[in-house]
């Protein structure tokens, strides 16, 4: 028998209440970073269930450094240099600009605001100009925002991160050693460790996927090759100079997200799935180290600073940075609003504050209250504003209840044109020049290209389509394109016209329509007269008559427009419940009988047409 008490319990409780968090967080639609916060101030000093310094002694630090390592690794991972068409230019001067001014101001505010000695403030103002994948990215996957704005926060965020870190490193040795001779110094040694670590990091890069494109590591050990790999850089880096670990992890994690190798996407996907555990488990940990103590020592004249960090200091710094770039006013503003503070500033807050009181500055003590009131503050202002500050700035592009058709046929592009009439977002990718003219002369918005091409993450944003149904000539591509998108989309959101070949399987998607019925016959029967016709279930006509009516009639149900708004497709393996005010879309033959009193159809024929 376990004891409560007992540290495995303790491990299994923190995966739990993170990943719980996050489940809690996708079904409400609540910010997951707040949310996870509040779970560990719960399990933390309120219940006690929790307490990491106890728990986990002098292996705390040493778990989340590695954590967070492996955490901006994939951060490094998913920077495209192809992102920088759009925000290039922007990044650069949140980079060279946005960092010292946001240092300079930070560190008057965190004087003047805070009350701290000079010396202190400019190494907390350091580590203030960081926000931090941690905190951002799970922001901006609750967030239906252009990719531009995308780009630029979350390139800031992980270049930022390792930034703050050293120079937090930078200002400590100043503190420690003294005097104007050792400034010059401290400056030389943070920027060839800096150099250094960004060499370690790019060597480690390429000499990794070299050895995947030639075949050197067999597929089962690259993933656990990766990550001792990345803990074995950033380790040797840290060695050089604390910090500077997260720059080589974060240039290691660049270098090989934009090289191709033959394993990059289960790679991708690994690293995700690991970072979405630490995320959860790291964030339970730190806000459960908040202790009563902490809660005490936070002063009053801190809420100045908070005010100031977040309307001032902020503000002040991003529209300077980007203003004179081309960005939008609308999304300037939302980039200097959109800043929380995560693992990093509360972590590397820490070690120093725990160094300098050992040091003996006076001071020194005041820095852990404030760094936990940044990052609650920060989080819970800006993760429960985001959304409602982009549908303020006309930024929100809604729910994303659009549909993504891949081929260009006609069967494809008549029900396009029906979608669109339905309200919905519709566009249709092929390869074919030829095909997709068509479709461009009926005013569909299309996409020239494979689908499944790396490239498309540029131009077409997934998140804007509900549901993805495959309906080109191949069944093998069709299943090709199901089961490679299901991780972006969503498994029950992908599916695939029938084909001769039948292939089974769910990861392949399901098979579109509720009789399963194969591209080749929706094409003859749309050239027979059938035509795409919408019926909305009443009291008056439930769904039992619509079901017996469309048995007389051959017609073939396709989806069901909840009155929420969602898009559920039917297909051959699974009917979504229909409820009363649900409007059903349907493919029907041109002799369909006028609709019973009480539905509502329409159509692209009179005959599949009904008041």
């Amino acid at each position: 028998m376990f004891a409560i008490d007992s540290l495995l319990v303790k491990i299994a409780l923190i995966g739990i209440i993170g990943l719980g968090a996050q489940w809690i967080a996708w079904r409400t639609g609540r910010p997951a970073i707040a949310l996870m916060l509040i779970a560990g101030i719960v399990a933390g000093p309120i219940l006690g269930f929790i307490n990491p310094e106890r728990d986990f002694g002098a292996l705390r630090e040493p778990i989340i450094k590695l954590a967070v390592a492996v955490i901006l690794f994939e951060g490094g991972l998913s920077l495209k240099f192809r992102e920088l068409r759009q925000a290039g230019t922007a990044v650069l001067m949140l980079v060279f600009i946005g960092v010292p001014l946001g240092w300079a101001l930070g560190t008057a505010a965190a004087y003047y605001g805070a009350g701290l000695p000079l010396e202190l403030a400019a190494l907390f103002g350091g580590v203030m100009v960081v926000t931090g994948p941690t905190v951002i990215a799970p922001l901006l996957r609750s967030l239906n925002i252009p990719p531009r704005v995308k780009h630029m926060l979350k390139w800031e965020a992980i270049v930022n991160d390792p930034i703050g870190a050293l120079i937090a490193v930078g200002v400590y040795s100043y503190i420690t050693h003294g005097g104007g001779t050792a400034a010059s110094t401290v400056v030389i040694d943070v920027a060839a460790a800096s150099l250094l670590a960004i060499l370690i990091g790019t060597a480690a890069g390429f000499a990794l996927t070299t050895a995947y494109l030639r075949g050197w590591i067999p597929e089962y050990l690259k993933a656990p090759i990766l990550l001792t790999s990345v803990i074995a850089v950033f380790v040797l880096s840290d060695l050089v100079m604390h910090e500077t670990g997260l720059i080589t992890v974060t240039a290691m994690g660049v270098v090989m997200g934009n090289r191709e190798t033959y394993s990059s996407h289960m790679l991708r996907r690994f690293k995700e799935d690991l970072t979405i555990l630490l995320v959860s488990g790291v964030f339970i940990i730190l806000s459960a180290t908040l202790d009563w103590q902490v809660v005490r020592n936070f002063e009053l004249r801190f809420v100045l600073f908070l005010l100031l960090l977040l309307f001032v200091v902020r503000p002040l710094t991003i529209m300077a940075a980007l203003l004179f770039t081309r960005i939008p006013l609308r999304e300037r503003l939302f980039v200097a609003w959109i800043a929380p503070r995560g693992i990093v500033a509360v972590a590397v807050t820490g070690l120093f504050a725990l160094r300098l009181t050992d040091y003996g500055v006076p001071g020194a003590e005041a820095l852990v209250p404030l760094g936990f009131g940044v990052v609650i503050v920060t989080i819970f202002a800006h993760g429960f504003t985001a959304a409602r500050v982009a549908r303020l700035l006309g930024l929100d592009r809604g729910k994303g209840d659009g549909v993504l058709l891949v081929g260009a046929n006609s069967w494809t592009i008549a029900f396009a044109e029906f979608v669109k009439r339905q309200g919905r977002e519709v566009l249709i990718a092929d390869e074919d020049k030829l095909a997709l003219r068509r479709a461009r002369r009926a005013d569909i918005p299309v996409y020239h290209g494979d689908i499944l091409d790396e490239a498309h993450e540029d131009e077409v944003e997934l998140g804007q389509y509900r549901q993805l149904i495959a309906a080109t000539g191949s069944d093998s591509y069709n299943a090709l394109v199901c089961s490679e998108l299901a991780p972006e989309i969503g498994a029950d959101r992908v599916s695939r016209t029938g084909g001769q070949s039948r292939l089974k399987g769910l990861r392949r998607g399901r098979i579109f329509t509720l009789a399963g019925t194969p591209i080749e016959e929706l094409l003859d029967r749309l050239q027979a007269g059938w035509s795409f016709g919408r019926t909305r279930i009443t009291e008056k006509f439930p769904y039992e008559d619509f079901v017996a009516r469309m048995k007389a009639n051959g017609g073939d149900s396709l989806a069901v427009a909840k009155a929420s708004g969602e898009l559920v497709i039917f297909s051959s393996d699974r009917r979504p419940a229909v409820e009363p005010e649900d409007v059903i879309w349907t493919f029907v033959p041109p002799e369909t009988a006028p609709a019973p009193e009480g539905s509502a159809r329409s159509g692209n024929a009179p005959s599949a047409t009904a008041p």
